[in-house]
């Protein structure tokens, strides 16, 4: 990441340009203060689709094996305490 005035960007500009398009951040400052960010407009994703799809599936799967868990157990548990309202 990169942190220019405004007038060295206005005499980097090309250059800064180029930054943000190898990949890099470029922050430009007035008085010290951040006014401007410059972000490529293509980042390389941080997970992929096929990571999504594995996530996802895992969740479900957690899912699915603690409903088949809780019906088993806790229904009984709860009508023998009384607090079920299952019949």
């Amino acid at each position: 990441m990169q942190t220019v005035g405004i007038y060295e960007a206005k005499t980097r500009f090309s250059a800064l340009i180029e930054a943000v398009e190898q990949g890099e951040e470029v922050r430009i400052t007035r008085h010290g203060k951040e006014v401007v960010r410059m972000l490529p407009v293509r980042r390389r994703p941080v997970i992929t689709d096929e990571q999504i799809a594995r996530e996802l599936g895992q969740i479900d799967a957690l899912h699915a094996s603690i409903r088949a868990a809780t019906a088993h157990t806790a229904a009984p548990a709860l009508r023998r305490s009384g607090q079920s309202t299952a019949a």
